[in-house]
């Protein structure tokens, strides 16, 4: 609206200012003429007032491109200053495991809706996994570097250590009672902790304090560590699975 009114006042005043341009030209007759000789030259001094016409349409239509070329310049100008801009605004990039070089990163999309409660589950989630994944990545290369344990799996079915394979091969050579044991011992873990870390305080603290620090620099570096290893470990875990 307020390139229009300017518009519409720059019209107007180049309207008026043609007409009295035209006006200006045109000489005013002479009432009072002293001398007959005079006669001619006042005339031909009135020549001009009948020419003045078309100068006022020259100096109209001038006016009329002017208006147009300072309407089509003002509409290009309104439609560059409403053009409409994106603006992307994120909610977690300040918190941990935001790392260099990638930063915050999400490509799905996860944190799109800015629900914290949603976020702090998630990142229990991420932890959980992340440390599962760093204990699996050791147990596939431990034993190939240091050996196995000695001594018997199950003593009832004359299996030792020795006797299991590294990798997927062994979740078929380890008895029913087995894995009935370590599927106990997670549910004890689990159930242990509880489920709702991330609404009654910080994700993934479970009063494990063994490696954490008193100083809240070393702490948040630590913790950092935590997330970055256990992202490396959960595509280590997926890579020695695959290669399997």
């Amino acid at each position: 609206m307020a390139s229009t009114s300017r518009v519409s006042a720059l019209a107007a005043g180049a309207t008026g200012a043609a007409l009295f341009t035209g006006a200006t030209f045109v000489s005013a007759p002479s009432s009072t003429p002293k001398l007959r000789a005079n006669s001619a030259v006042a005339s031909s001094a009135s020549k001009p007032l009948a020419q003045a016409p078309s100068s006022v349409t020259a100096s109209l239509a001038l006016a009329g491109t002017a208006v147009a070329a300072l309407s089509a310049g003002s509409r290009k100008a309104f439609a560059s200053v409403v053009k409409p801009q994106l603006v992307t605004l994120t909610a977690f990039e300040n918190e941990l495991g935001v790392q260099a070089p990638v930063g915050f990163w999400d490509p799905a999309g996860f944190t799109a809706d800015g629900d914290v409660a949603v976020f702090k589950r998630r990142r229990s989630v991420e932890l959980k996994h992340g440390r599962i994944s760093m204990m699996a990545t050791m147990g596939y290369i431990t034993p190939e570097v240091i050996g196995k344990l000695p001594g018997f799996l199950s003593p009832s079915a004359g299996l030792k250590f020795a006797d299991i394979p590294n990798g997927l091969a062994a979740i078929a050579k380890v008895p029913v009672a087995g894995w009935a044991q370590i599927a106990a011992y997670f549910g004890f873990v689990e159930f242990s902790g509880g489920f709702d870390d991330y609404k009654t305080g910080t994700p993934g603290d479970y009063g494990f304090k063994v490696l954490t620090s008193s100083e809240p620099e070393e702490k948040t570096k630590k913790l950092s560590a935590e997330l970055a290893n256990g992202r490396l470990a959960m595509m280590a875990i997926i890579g020695m699975f695959f290669q399997d």
